[in-house]
């Protein structure tokens, strides 16, 4: 006889919503199986504070180590738990910690204008011929109504699609034979009543691990109609690609949840973005997407798991080309949808959009492309050969798994200033709610300026007395744990001390040890010296946030001359639209795919020396080993 298991009843405040509950479950897969969203960043590891609640109702459950780690002792006394860790007991009310309003994110969209680029051939393959054709009329004379209006487009296929055979009847006679035929070079995409030879538009999605950016273009024109974005749905099953994969792995229900969430976010941006610019979606007759091999996957609906299992491998590096139709986006439905190539496991088909969009691979100069996100990447070479590494920096450069960490958001620090005591500034000019990547890195840079830091990362907790007295009071001992006060509850927004404890310091080491090992790697590997190197193009949202100085200060970059270190902005975005307007482009990156020679960083017996150098601040001995410098 089969037990059904007891459950009980959860309440989530402030909607109300109440889902059933197996004892013994945690607070967060209760919530996920009953459509409720609780972000955990770093997926559901205990690891940082974005999924905690508080208990309103019913016994709170006994805090676990973690919650006392994250969160600590106060807020554990006052019925905060971590919902990741926490096993429901009984009925419970919680209510989750208010996430930040998306709308208030700073995401770089790309508003670069392609029609100012003469370099750029707008070749997107999609015409549009304007056609009089006549209905048959001889009984005894073989055609048919397709024959009639395809007679009028030579070289094109008479291999329609079913919807459109069902459409051409009607069209045909209710527009008296004037229609517009649209093609992309032998397929008929769509036939129209009248001339609407001015109307062909495409649009270009970079689906991030973070954020989703789309533009909808002018395939005449090159010119940019509308720019939308915003935050990755997927969050909330974690902020790095390896909880995205962990949450999937093996279970087709999970991968499911992920590829609904990107689709209903993409088909909701092509609605805006019609809407904004006053277009047609049927209109919109060819897309390009590039994202990382994680997210190119789950949007596809291909299991990522063995991407997160060595040896890493995709399961499909080609480019791919589908229609609209077949995965359920709100454009014409036999538009053509291109997946630009992806290069190995982690260095995915945004990676190829940077490679269009820095064109890194044109001229004699060694030139380096790096973007900087959750999952970096370097781009090393000229048009003698490429080299492309991964560097999985994971998400505390984006101000994930920071005990007061925050994206770029309203009431997020973004800069800090130390002299005799600290100054910052905040997005927005609000009252401080807690430090994002681009604070980070300014803030780790002054401390090691000011001596708040050694080369280590370690704070100075015994030498404090020489520093100036505000100094002094702001570096503290709490659990056993060494913090430096950013901010005084005071002054801050949420009426809370905003802290960098060592553990961030170490976090955001480990992150910025991964860009520049992959860095220094490929130096390594192509023979490259820092003054060989031409040009260091930043792109990706964060790289163009970066203080460029602070980078250099913390190691983050190799110590080039500032004129060398340029920003590419939304470079991965800027490649898929290039990919959109211009098959040459698309054909190109392809080409390049197929040349690019991947290094796998950890499979390099000197890795672990070049990560050691990595991680450490410049200036400290590189002799030291891995878990003395992460061991403060």
């Amino acid at each position: 006889m089969t037990t059904i298991p007891r459950t009980v009843t959860l309440t989530f405040e402030p909607t109300g919503t109440t889902v059933p509950a197996v004892p013994g479950t945690t607070f967060l897969k209760a919530a996920h199986a009953g459509g409720v969203d609780i972000t955990a960043t770093c997926g559901g590891r205990g690891r940082c504070t974005s999924c905690r609640i508080k208990v309103l109702k019913g016994t709170v459950p006994p805090p676990t180590i973690m919650d006392k780690v994250q969160l600590g002792d106060d807020q554990v006394r006052e019925g905060f738990r971590l919902a990741c860790q926490t096993q429901v007991l009984e009925a419970a009310t919680v209510q989750p910690a208010p996430p930040i309003s998306e709308g208030t994110f700073q995401i770089l969209s790309c508003a670069h204008d392609m029609r100012k680029d003469s370099r750029l051939r707008l070749d997107s393959g999609v015409q549009k011929v304007f056609v009089k054709a006549k209905c048959p009329t001889e009984e005894h004379h073989q055609t048919s109504d397709a024959e009639e209006i395809l007679r009028q487009v030579p070289g094109v296929s008479h291999d329609l699609e079913l919807d459109l055979l069902r459409r051409i009847p009607a069209l045909l006679r209710e527009a008296n034979g004037e229609l517009t035929v649209t093609t992309f070079y032998s397929k008929v995409l769509d036939i129209e009543a009248g001339d609407a030879t001015a109307h062909k538009y495409g649009m270009a999605f970079d689906i991030g691990t973070t954020s989703i950016v789309g533009s909808l273009l002018d395939l005449d024109t090159g010119a940019q109609l509308a720019a939308v974005s915003g935050l990755n749905p997927q969050a909330v099953y974690g902020g790095d690609l390896m909880s995205r994969i962990a949450f999937a792995q093996f279970n087709p229900a999970a991968l499911k949840k992920l590829q609904t969430r990107v689709l209903a976010a993409v088909n909701g941006h092509i609605k805006e973005a019609t809407e904004q610019a006053g277009v047609d979606p049927r209109q919109i007759y060819k897309l390009v997407f590039v994202g990382n091999t994680c997210m190119h996957h789950i949007f596809l609906g291909i299991d990522p798991t063995h991407v997160g299992l060595a040896p890493y491998a995709p399961s499909v590096r080609a480019p791919l080309e589908f229609s609209a139709r077949e995965l359920l986006l709100r454009t014409n439905p036999s538009a053509r949808v291109f997946f630009l190539p992806i290069v190995a496991g982690f260095v995915g088909a945004d990676t190829m959009g940077v490679v269009l969009a820095t064109r890194v691979y044109e001229g004699p100069v060694i030139r380096v492309a790096v973007d900087i996100g959750t999952n970096g990447e370097v781009v090393m070479g000229s048009r003698r050969g490429l080299m492309a590494c991964s560097a999985p920096a994971g998400p505390a450069l984006e101000g994930a798994q920071i005990k007061h960490g925050m994206r770029g958001a309203a009431g997020a620090i973004d800069r800090v200033t130390i002299t005799e005591d600290v100054r910052y500034h905040t997005i927005g000019d609000l009252p401080s709610l807690g430090i994002c990547g681009s604070g980070l890195i300014d803030a780790l840079a002054q401390m090691l300026e000011a001596g708040v830091l050694d080369r280590s990362g370690l704070i100075r907790l015994e030498e404090r007395d020489h520093l100036p007295p505000a100094l002094r009071d702001r570096i503290v001992e709490r659990n056993g744990e060494r913090q430096f006060i950013l901010v005084r509850a005071e002054e801050s927004g949420s009426g809370e001390e905003i802290v960098i404890t060592q553990q961030d310091i170490r976090q955001v080491q480990l992150a910025k040890g991964a860009i520049y090992s992959g860095l220094l790697m490929l130096q390594k590997v192509m023979g490259v010296p820092d003054d060989r190197i031409g040009e260091l193009m930043l792109a990706g949202g964060f790289g163009n946030y970066l203080n460029i100085e602070s980078a250099k200060r913390i190691g983050l970059l190799p110590d080039l001359p500032t004129e060398r270190i340029t920003y590419a902005g939304n470079a991965a975005a800027l490649g898929a639209q290039m990919a959109v307007l211009s098959e040459t482009e698309r054909h190109r990156a392809t080409a390049l795919a197929r040349k690019i020679e991947h290094v796998s960083l950890a499979a390099r017996p000197d890795f672990q020396e070049v990560f050691v150098e990595a991680i450490c601040f410049p200036g400290f001995a590189p002799e030291v080993t891995t878990a003395e410098v992460l061991g403060g």
